[in-house]
């Protein structure tokens, strides 16, 4: 009879070779036949990292070998773990001497003929189709009675190494996509048994805390249910019909308790109906001896929770053949449910005790003083509206809710108001707080820890916490700060690890920055079904949050459609714009437009000049042959592919005219470069222009990831943020998100920005309010036409996969993409032009790409497709230098940059206002035009020329929301007066509404209020109860510019009080009239009301 692994020997005769060995020591040395069963294994692993031309790290072991393809898809999930199980099972032969019966190792052997089977599938001929596997004969598999001899050994070692260098020399790299399908394909084909699932199920359910192996924990054998073990008792018998005889593959006990029931079944069985059947009828016919390990009866179920698996992974298309089937039968109304993983004992426990509308109740009862409370949470209007309506949400029964806050509004105090009510409440027990970085988790725990609850305690205090560094959770652990990151590596690639999160481990999760850190999560097509694996289109992010069963309330500034997909639409929006209107962040001025004679009219060179010419790999200048051909630059181009001194030291010293930087009152500076070469040039122009002024050149430092570890680039930050000096700083990409640094007021654009999305974040950087410094605006510098860029690339369309496409014509497209489905499709066009560009590389090309990208072209590639497509579009960006020297060597030569010593000079320092970036005078024209025009169609406009008085603080946020969206916004309006009168204008929009609305005298905001609360107080003999509320009444509309009498029971200033009753008993019950006439004097300015 042949060789069950006959059919290898045609492509890969080595390992036909061994695989025959293994058959041959089956019987007469089993712990040989293991040995040569996982040698064979490995080596095709090995073989197909060297056939997919994967560059490994410097150390990496057989299980990082296996994870890598895992990461890379070219090993499905499932196929993955059969070769962990060969693996461990190897180990334990050459290690501890394991020792299996015959039937065990013929196990292994059919596991390895399978793999085998699959690799053969997706590496040699995908047209083979798996034979079914043979026991072997005796005569066939009566290997030598002694142990394999070293020389054998070493032999045996050499047949793996000379299949792996065969398939190194055969250069048949398939496109990825290609080699995913066929590996999905495979896997689908391949026969998995019913002990090969029992196995697998084995190990899941040791990782989550239960004592499992079904070869000794059987009933059979002895094995009964213990105090303070967690046991899965395998062949558990019972009086039911079905099945094996009654015997329930599994029964899990919690100590004593019998909590649950398994039922293990082949990959190809339908898992539901298993549920129907089987396990519901084993859970009704517990025998009469087993009956005190039970702990209730529900319709006649003596087990609360049933489950059927057949160790296949959850896919969405297949949910009846894959995931972990489960059922809670102790209500008729708790349908079947597919898990991503397995319930631990603890889970199960807790389940039992779980009591929804109990915590709901209790969660509604519950007192929101502490919300409030000015020494501790002391949260906004909007953030209790927050919290409110995340609870609602729940109490409802949403299992997903999205909060949609402007950055820089107090996520993370909501979410902890929101997190201390929950666990008091005892609405959830324990909390995983999701990140996707570990300075936001950082950021997170220095909430939780410094910020008062209750009693002026922090939460770390009242409940357990862990925080990034621990990996697991114990009984007692209540909130989790961890990384999407952590968790994909813990839940997804779990191998090598004792243990691996549990789906109950967390009954609430809740979601940082929601927007980031996943791809475009979309359904198979039928087409799709066929050969891709879910993770093709479902994210790692995506399967850590759906991992878990538990509610999921995510939070973020900026809700996606994909966002919305996963975590339905927001119950509860807050804008930036809103809160800029109402005072919680500071809107920027009319932006500084720079421009220099070289930024207007470009660099030009004649045919016959020689240009100095910079190389940024070496770092060499020399002098090009003389030019043929004319070559211009204009503005786009400056600091990428030419550098003009000149340029940048005219626009830096122009802008160090407006800034002290040992001012600290005045705020910091912000400036965008575009490479780390050009960072380090500003730096330099910027310390000689404060040497020259007698400033401490330490006011300036770059910010790259050039400076160092992660530690100095921590340090440096933390210098930016805690201490005066620095208070300039020049950063690339660094400082672009998740950097909050209040008393930055000033940010400077050197480079262009084609991305909309990233622009407002680098915006975001200076939002936040500032107390310390009275900061109520930030300035913007523009010294490379960026604002008049961006209007147009509003709809500006994706880049059309082209294959002539250059790399820089691929990444300006990236740039602009802001839709996740798009980034993913742009950044494919970009691997797969660079893994044809690699095939070709010169090897010193590869040294510099080395050096450039902190690895091989396979190891960059791979940390790409590793990370989600915002971040890997911020990491592919950040290696433009990198991509240009690709580029320029494919052209024959590698692209220097060009040095120009142009003399530049300073044109115009002007500010662009509105939309259009208007002059000063022309936008307020449009401002009074807008006015005009809309006073009868806008309510509040009309409202504000006839009636201000009636004018309520609802309505006039929704106008001046209405006016930011047409580009009016108060502090650019009362900038523009000052530009056109030379004086400090610090207006309101009611007044400049009524200014160019019926030529009503223009007065400052703090004049207007301060002299009517003064006539009010001329015209009345207040008593000084009665002076101190009048005082507290301008105090408020000093920040409001509404007051009513409905003020008094909104506002919490006059709520906590009494509200309106109270205020107008003190007031001799004229507290209504007061307001009018005080609204009055605050309108008596001399407008023509029409």
């Amino acid at each position: 009879m042949a060789s069950n692994f006959a059919f290898l020997h045609e492509k890969f005769p080595e390992l036909a070779e061994l695989g025959l060995l293994a058959e041959r020591y089956m019987r007469s040395d089993p712990q040989s036949c293991l040995m040569k069963a996982g040698l064979l294994c490995e080596g095709m692993i090995r073989v197909m990292i060297a056939q997919d031309d994967i560059t490994l790290p410097e150390r990496c072991d057989a299980v990082e070998r296996i994870n890598i393809l895992q990461r890379r898809e070219a090993l499905p999930s499932d196929v993955a773990a059969a070769f962990h199980l060969v693996r461990r099972a190897r180990n334990k032969a050459a290690h501890e001497g394991l020792n299996l019966p015959e039937e065990k190792i013929l196990f292994f052997l059919q596991i390895t003929h399978s793999l085998c089977g699959w690799f053969f599938q997706t590496y040699g001929d995908e047209s083979y189709r798996q034979q079914d596997f043979a026991a072997p004969h005796d005569a066939e598999s009566s290997g030598p009675s002694s142990p394999s001899s070293k020389e054998e050994v070493g032999h045996e070692n050499a047949w793996a190494d000379q299949a792996v260098s065969r398939a190194a020399q055969a250069s048949s790299a398939l496109p990825e996509n290609i080699r995913r399908k066929r590996a999905a394909v495979a896997a689908g084909k391949r026969h998995v048994s019913e002990a090969e699932t029992r196995y697998l199920i084995d190990e899941q359910l040791r990782k989550v805390g239960w004592e499992a192996d079904s070869e000794t924990l059987r009933h059979s054998l002895g094995t009964r249910p213990q105090a303070g073990r967690n046991l899965a008792i395998a062949e558990w018998p019972t009086d039911a019909s079905v099945g094996s005889r009654g015997f329930a593959d599994y029964a899990l006990f919690a100590g004593t308790r019998l909590v649950g029931i398994i039922e293990a079944k082949a990959v190809h069985k339908d898992i539901p109906t298993v549920l129907d059947h089987q396990c519901k009828d084993y859970a009704r016919h517990i025998r009469k001896e087993h009956l005190a390990h039970t702990i209730g009866e529900w319709r006649g179920f003596r087990v609360p929770f049933l489950f059927a698996a057949n160790g296949r992974p959850y896919i969405r298309q297949y949910e009846e053949k894959s995931g972990i089937w489960f059922q809670d039968v102790r209500t008729a109304s708790n349908a079947p449910q597919a898990l991503h993983g397995w319930m631990s004992p603890t889970g199960l426990e807790e389940l039992l005790e779980r009591d929804i509308a109990r915590g709901n109740r209790h969660l509604e009862a519950m007192s929101t003083d502490f919300l409030t409370d000015k020494n501790g949470l002391n949260l906004r209007e909007y953030q209790l509206r927050a919290v409110e309506a995340a609870e609602r949400a729940v109490k409802s029964g949403a299992q997903t809710v999205l909060l949609a806050m402007a950055t820089g509004t107090g996520k993370t105090r909501t979410v902890l108001g929101m997190m201390y009510r929950f666990l008091k409440s005892g609405r959830f027990r324990r909390i995983l707080f999701l990140v996707d970085r570990n300075a936001l988790g950082t950021q997170a725990l220095d909430v939780f820890t410094d910020v008062k609850l209750e009693e002026l305690h922090p939460l770390d205090e009242i409940y357990a916490i862990n925080g990034l560094t621990d990996k697991g959770i114990d009984r007692e652990t209540r909130v989790h700060v961890a990384t999407v990151q952590g968790m994909v590596k813990r839940i997804l690639y779990s191998e090598g690890s004792e243990s691996m999160p549990s789906v109950t481990d967390y009954d609430l999760i809740i979601v940082d920055e929601a927007h980031r850190g996943y791809i475009l999560d979309r359904e198979m097509t039928d087409d799709e079904q066929l050969y891709r694996d879910q993770r093709d289109y479902q994210s790692k992010y995506r399967e850590v949050v759906d991992y878990f069963q538990a509610v999921k309330i995510a939070l973020t500034a900026t809700p996606a459609l994909q966002t919305t997909q996963i975590f339905g639409p927001p119950v509860f929006s807050y804008s930036y714009r809103e809160a800029v209107i109402d005072g919680f962040l500071v809107d920027h001025d009319a932006p500084h437009q720079l421009s220099t004679l070289l930024s207007e009219q470009g660099i030009h060179y004649k045919p016959g000049d020689t240009v100095a010419l910079y190389d940024p790999v070496t770092g060499e200048v020399t002098n090009s042959e003389q030019l043929e051909d004319e070559l211009d630059f204009d503005v786009d181009n400056f600091n990428k592919t030419v550098i003009n001194e000149n340029f940048n030291r005219e626009i830096l010293r122009e802008i160090a005219r407006d800034i002290d930087p040992e001012d600290a009152s005045s705020g910091k500076t912000l400036i965008y470069a575009v490479n780390d070469h050009h960072a380090d040039m500003i730096a330099r122009i910027l310390k000689e222009i404060c040497a020259e002024e007698l400033v401490d050149t330490d006011a300036v430092m770059k910010i790259t990831g050039s400076i160092g570890n992660r530690k100095n680039i921590d340090d440096a930050i933390r210098r930016f943020k805690n201490e005066s000096l620095p208070s300039i700083v020049v950063t690339v990409d660094l400082l672009t998100t998740g950097i909050d640094v209040p008393e930055i007021t000033r940010l400077v654009f050197l480079r262009r920005v084609k991305s909309r999305i990233l622009f407002e974040q680098m915006l975001g950087r200076a939002t936040r309010l500032c107390p310390e410094i009275e900061k109520n605006h930030f300035e913007v510098y523009d010294a490379v036409g960026l604002y008049t860029v961006l209007e147009p690339l509003t709809t500006m369309k994706p880049v059309v996969s082209n294959p002539a496409a250059t790399f820089s014509q691929l990444l300006d497209g990236l740039e602009a993409m802001e839709e996740p489905a798009q980034i993913l499709n742009q950044i494919n066009q970009i691997i797969a032009k660079l893994q044809r560009r690699k095939r070709s590389m010169a090897e010193e090309l590869r040294q510099h790409f080395a050096d450039m990208a902190g690895g091989s072209p396979d190891a960059f590639i791979e940390r790409v497709q590793d990370l989600s497509p915002r971040e890997a579009k911020k990491l592919l960006l950040s290696k433009r230098d990198l991509f240009e020297l690709i580029q320029s060597e494919g052209r024959g030569g590698r692209r220097a940059i060009v040095l120009s010593d142009t003399p530049d000079a300073l044109t115009g320092h002007t500010r662009g206002y509105g939309k259009e970036n208007l002059r000063p005078g022309d936008y307020l024209e449009s401002f009074a035009r807008f006015v005009r025009e809309q006073r009868n169609e806008i309510a509040a406009l009309n409202i504000i020329c006839t009636r201000p008085a009636d004018l309520s603080r609802a309505s006039l946020k929704s106008l001046r929301l209405a006016l930011g969206r047409e580009g009016f916004t108060v502090r650019q309006l009362n900038s523009a007066l000052s530009q056109m009168s030379n004086q400090d204008i610090a207006a309101d929009i009611i007044s400049l509404i009524r200014r160019y609305g019926i030529n009503a005298e223009l007065l400052g905001h703090e004049e207007r209020i301060r002299r009517a609360v003064a006539r009010l107080k001329q015209a009345h003999s207040f008593s000084k109860a009665e002076e101190k509320w009048i005082d507290r009444m301008e105090k408020y509309l000093l920040n409001e510019s509404v007051l009513s009498v409905h003020t008094f029971d909104e506002s919490v200033i006059f709520r906590d009080k009494g509200g309106f009753a109270a205020l107008n008993k003190l007031f001799n019950n004229q507290l209504e009239s007061i307001v009018t006439e005080l609204n009055t004097y605050l309108y008596d300015d001399g407008g023509l009301a029409a």
